[in-house]
């Protein structure tokens, strides 16, 4: 036989506390507060404004107020909720409508039970002894040197002064005159010019 369920109809508006060990479906308005050990249903349609305390609530009409709920609450696409949830689990549909914070309790990690395992050895202490007549090899790794080879980078230069107006009007002093090329002596010749008679 299942569980009887109490129905609330479109047309009806129940102000007050509603408390009760019945599942409960509302299709009309509640206001004031609710308290159940069973499921609260929202249907489509239906509208729920109150301080609610249940075992499980599902929102598919229109839900305002805070809600504490022993196990689940569940908002469907068609859902829309305003108010905080206090519950181990939430379930929000996409295209649910949510506002306001979510409690789902503390988490507390588990602590291991028994002893603590010892940090593993390493790996040449955890070698076994010798067996007589064998013969024990220790093998070390050489440490492995990088050697950095510098680079002698050139000097920079330094900037040279910028220069006078006085400086450039002046000859370069490494710069020696030439003296002129030498004159030769020009060789003179005499013109006779006879007359006729």
């Amino acid at each position: 036989m299942a569980d009887p369920v109490t129905v609330i109809g479109k047309e009806t508006k129940v102000s007050g506390n509603l408390s009760g060990d019945e599942d409960l479906t509302v299709l009309g308005r509640v206001e004031g507060s609710v308290q159940l050990s069973k499921t609260l249903t929202i249907e489509p349609g239906g509208t729920v404004v109150a301080e609610v305390k249940v075992r499980e609530l599902v929102v598919s009409g229109v839900m305002v107020g805070n809600v504490t709920a022993d196990d689940c609450v569940h908002i469907t696409d068609s859902g829309r909720m305003v108010g905080d949830i206090a519950a181990p689990r939430v379930i929000i549909v996409d295209g649910a409508m949510f506002r306001g914070q979510v409690d789902m309790g503390d988490i507390e990690a588990q602590r291991p039970t028994g002893t603590v395992p010892a940090r593993r050895p390493s790996a040449i202490a955890a070698r076994p002894a010798a067996r007589p007549g064998t013969q024990k090899v220790t093998v070390k790794a050489a440490p492995t040197k990088v050697a950095a080879k510098a680079v002698a980078k050139p000097a920079p230069r330094a900037p040279e002064p910028p220069k006078k107006a006085e400086d450039l009007r002046r000859p370069a002093p490494e710069a020696k005159r030439q003296p002129p090329p030498p004159v030769m002596p020009t060789r003179k010749e005499k013109v006779v010019v006879k007359k006729k008679k």
